[in-house]
């Protein structure tokens, strides 16, 4: 997940550098979007383990 979400980033840097505003803000949207997924995952797999 956090993979995928490094890649949304990395394509939504190229794309604004490159002049494609609105491929950058979708690329961008999905990447946060997978990033908060990964801190939800991440927290349930770490409060999993404490017990």
């Amino acid at each position: 997940m956090l993979h995928y979400a490094l890649v949304f980033l990395v394509i939504a840097i190229i794309a604004a550098v490159l002049g494609f505003g609105g491929i950058a803000g979708a690329a961008a949207g999905i990447a946060k979007i997978l990033f908060i997924i990964f801190l939800i995952l991440a927290a349930i797999a770490f409060f999993r383990r404490a017990r």
